[in-house]
Order: structure tokens, then C-alpha cells, then sequence
């Protein structure tokens, strides 16, 4: 178990009281998307719902029916001004209890997200690495940084997969479709040969590499007369990494320009195994007892509640 899942099992296994509140409907314009969803114990919070009033509301109203043992709800909430936001859409949120048939359903769910996150690998443990790796390591990608040296790769942050290997271009002939190679290791020469085989894979979401425009014409002129590459895959290498707008040049600017170039790059992949958690299992098993309608004016704002058919 990694990434999201051992986070959610974290906090189930400190959260023997728990609501579960999904966005059940959405209209208009709306922080989140239908699906999205958040849990919500007496003390703690895992996951969103869009924050500001609309979650606010939501948790409220969670902690009520936990400590009420209520039944289900269904918040009909106008995302206008009234409550301070302007998104001026409407939410619908179902709240339900989080119990362990939820529980388990969460946890497998979260599980398979976690089987499907998009690959980046981090060629190079030096500082840029270690500040990619931090980057990465709250997004939803799963980040193997690989080195050819052992102590490069001490410190990394909690949730990043290290390979240790003499020859770490084998890594990216066994890397998944959708994969993303950012290069950044010690040695040039090694540089060259990881870009290069990176280049070799059409269906790589990303291929980029550190360094000044000296070092990319070199490795240009490398490639095509020694490497046998074209000048169609040299289009692709995307170097320096994280654009040249920027002129600072620390370590974690350089990573977090990266991270989002590589994250947009992702974005745009045809073929993106990260899609959203639809949730649709949570709002299938909410008894459908009452609703709660959020009603708001510039004097006050109040809750009516009226048993829903």
C-alpha cells in the first residue's frame, strides 16, 4: 500500500467515527467536480470538497450528524456571494456515514488509483533531484528517482521509489506508456544516453533534460550524427526543464517549474490513467432521507430542512 491509500488508511485507523460527503450534483460553476469527495471525523479532515463556505457548511453539518447519530443528509448549497464566494454555481453534497462497508469500498478504490498513477522518473539524485522529488511527492504521480550512485539517493522524502542501478537507461525500456523522464544525473555523457533512449519511446509524456543551450545543441549534434536520432525526435526533448522565463536558478525553482510543466504535459496525455476518482460507489449508498436546503440572503443565513422524496 502507497501513496493515497496509505495516507486514507492512516486516517481511518485514527478516525473510528467518520463522515463520508460527496459531491453528489453539480450546476454551474463549481470548485470540484461531481465525485469529489472529503471525510470528516470530529477532530480531522482528509480530502475537499472546493474548501471556503461550501465545505465549511458540509463539515459542520458532518460533525452534527456524528455526534447526533443522525441519518443521512443532502446539502442543496448556492455558491453566491451571500455565503462569500462567486462561483455562482450550486452544489449538492450527500453526507453519510463512513462505515465499514464505506470504509473498505474507499480503500480499494484508492488502491486502484494508486495501480493507475502516471510514472516520472527522476534521472539524477543530486539537489535538483532531491527538489523534484519533494515537488512531486504531493502530487498525484508516482516518482521513481534512479542513481547510479548510492549515497545520491539518501534523504529522499517518505513516498519516493529509489533505483539503484549501473545502467539506469534500462529503466525507461521498462517503463509504462505515459511515462514522463526528466534527466538531470552527474555525468553528461550519462545524460546523453538516457535522453537519447527516452527519445526512442513514442509514447513518453514527457522527455526532458537540465542544462544550458550549449548543452542541448552538444547533445543535438551527438545525437544525430552518433546516435542515429531525428531531428522529428529531437523536437521533443524539452530542455532546460521548466522553460527559461525564470532566471533564478535554485534548485527548488528549478523543480517546481518542472513539476508543472510536467504536470501540464500529463494533462494533455491522450492516454492519462490518472482520471478522477468519480465516486460514484459513495453517493450509491446513501439512504436518500432528508435534504437540507442552504438558504441565503444579505441578513443571514439559514438551514431548512424538509424530507425528500
Amino acid at each position: 500500500m502507497s501513496g493515497t491509500a496509505k495516507n486514507l488508511q492512516a486516517f481511518l485507523d485514527a478516525s473510528p467515527s467518520a463522515a463520508l460527503v460527496e459531491v453528489a450534483e453539480v450546476k454551474g460553476s463549481t470548485p470540484r467536480e461531481k465525485g469529489a469527495w472529503m471525510l470528516v471525523s470530529p477532530e480531522r479532515i482528509f480530502g475537499t470538497i472546493g474548501g471556503g463556505q461550501l465545505e465549511f457548511m458540509a463539515i459542520s453539518k458532518a460533525r452534527e450528524m456524528l455526534a447526533d447519530a443522525g441519518e443521512g443528509l443532502l446539502l442543496d448549497i448556492p455558491l453566491g456571494p451571500e455565503i462569500g464566494q462567486c462561483c455562482g454555481g450550486r452544489v449538492e453534497a450527500s453526507i453519510r456515514l463512513a462505515d465499514e462497508a464505506v470504509r473498505s469500498m474507499l480503500l480499494d478504490e484508492a488502491e486502484a488509483e494508486d495501480a493507475k498513477l502516471p510514472h516520472v522518473y527522476v534521472f539524477g539524485g543530486g539537489h535538483v533531484g532531491h527538489a523534484l522529488a519533494s515537488a512531486f511527492v504531493l502530487l498525484p504521480v508516482r516518482v521513481i528517482v534512479v542513481e547510479t550512485r548510492a549515497d545520491a539517493l539518501e534523504d529522499m522524502p517518505e513516498g519516493i521509489e529509489m533505483r539503484l542501478t549501473p545502467v539506469p537507461e534500462e529503466m525507461v525500456r521498462d517503463a509504462p506508456s505515459g511515462s514522463a523522464f526528466v534527466v538531470l544525473t552527474h555525468d553528461h555523457a550519462l545524460d546523453f544516453l538516457i535522453v537519447a533512449e527516452s527519445l526512442k519511446r513514442d509514447d513518453a509524456a514527457y522527455v526532458g533534460m537540465i542544462g544550458s543551450k550549449t548543452k542541448k545543441a552538444t547533445f543535438r549534434s551527438w545525437y544525430l550524427k552518433t546516435a542515429g536520432g531525428s531531428e522529428a525526435d529531437f523536437a521533443r526533448l524539452v530542455s532546460p526543464i521548466g522553460g527559461d522565463q525564470v532566471k533564478d536558478k535554485r534548485p527548488a525553482v528549478i523543480a517546481a517549474l518542472a513539476a508543472a510543466e510536467i504536470m501540464t504535459a500529463r494533462a494533455g496525455w491522450p492516454a492519462d490513467a490518472a482520471e478522477a476518482f468519480d465516486g460514484s460507489m459513495a453517493g450509491s449508498l446513501l439512504p436518500r432521507a432528508h435534504s437540507v436546503v442552504w438558504v441565503c440572503d444579505s441578513r443571514n443565513q439559514r438551514a431548512l430542512s424538509r424530507a425528500r422524496e
